[in-house]
């Protein structure tokens, strides 16, 4: 089969490997749509401890059950599907009681196991979601990082009436956007410096800006810092109520300083927020398969040949584009 895998720091080459062998409860999944996911760039880059050369990224995908394993019962092949990346135990503590995305064991397709940038990969029946006819492959693709949005917005457990702040208009920030508005949010800012981006945020509905300048501090109830370095992290912080909510999921610097003192004093929540469990990916594909979430007309395609370069085209210059969907078909 053919693979795009990541060989070092802006290295990705197509290579040929042999498709992979699966387990008595594993289906083999032959790709059709996958994602280019926020935490693959940082990784392309050489910036992410998760992911090692050689490795086949992707972890964003749908695709059609090629072959099924002797103890598979839920699905048959031909079923189109999509699926859940995070593999997990499913005995610990933590995943029978809803929060399996910090199981010991947890595994990511794309990271610690091979992933979607390739014809062909094995996954767990358990991980698999079947689509419903209407339903598209490129929807199928963003069932994850909308999956991640709404572990979020769980997390801040929304009201309609609060005023959420988004640091970042990538991926994440656009599907946090949107996540709020189906718990009934219509008060939320999106900053980010990518004035195109932001346009996408303001045809979805968000309130738009490049800084925070005209805006008091102490004014939001929940704030999401989708980018992850010290300065959107801080604002965060700062530009919440007392008694407000701040969830950090963006990954790209492991260290920030934050007025602590601050936080105490005005009862500051914060949260760490990775991935997300299966409570959130199956809401996520509900609410998709609904029609209730759509960033479609700022999705672009391009061949798993091109990888590479959508890669460069994300980090240098996105312009006016939500996701990149790379096909294999």
């Amino acid at each position: 089969m053919k693979a795009l895998v990541y060989e070092g720091p802006k290295m990705m080459n197509m290579r040929e490997l042999s498709v992979p062998s699966i387990q008595s409860d594993e289906v083999l999944i032959r790709v059709e749509r996958v994602g280019i996911c926020g935490s693959e760039l940082s990784g392309f880059l050489g910036h992410n401890s998760l992911r090692k050369p050689p490795l086949i990224m992707g972890h964003e995908f749908s695709g059609v059950v090629e072959k099924i394993g002797n103890m598979v019962s839920r699905l048959q092949t031909g079923d189109r599907v999509t699926v859940n990346p995070l593999i997990t135990c499913g005995e610990c503590r933590y995943c029978t009681t809803g929060f399996s995305q910090l199981c010991a064991e947890r595994k990511l397709l794309g990271a610690h196991l091979p992933g979607a940038f390739a014809e062909y990969l094995a996954v767990p029946e358990k991980n698999v979601y079947l689509l419903e006819d209407h339903v598209s492959f490129d929807e199928g693709a963003l069932v994850e990082p909308f999956a991640v949005a709404v572990h979020l917005c769980r997390l801040l457990k929304l009201d309609p009436t609060n005023r959420l702040l988004v640091m970042g208009a990538g991926p994440i920030g656009l599907f946090t956007l949107q996540v709020a508005q189906v718990y009934g949010l219509k008060n939320i800012v999106v900053v980010d410096l990518n004035e195109e981006r932001l346009d996408i945020a303001k045809e979805l509905g968000g309130i738009v800006a490049t800084n925070l300048e005209d805006v008091e501090k102490g004014s939001f109830d929940a704030a999401v810092d989708a980018v992850g370095i010290g300065i959107t992290r801080l604002h965060c912080v700062e530009y919440v109520k007392p008694g407000g909510s701040v969830v950090f999921s963006g990954l790209h610097q492991n260290e920030s300083s934050l007025p602590i003192n601050d936080v105490i004093r005005n009862e500051i929540k914060m949260f760490g927020a990775f991935s997300n469990n299966p409570i959130d990916f199956e809401t996520a594909l509900q609410w998709i398969t609904e029609g209730r979430v759509n960033i479609m007309p700022w999705t672009i395609h391009a061949p798993l040949e091109d990888g590479s370069a959508c890669f460069e085209k994300l980090i240098s210059d996105p312009g006016k584009i939500a996701k990149i969907m790379l096909t294999l078909r």
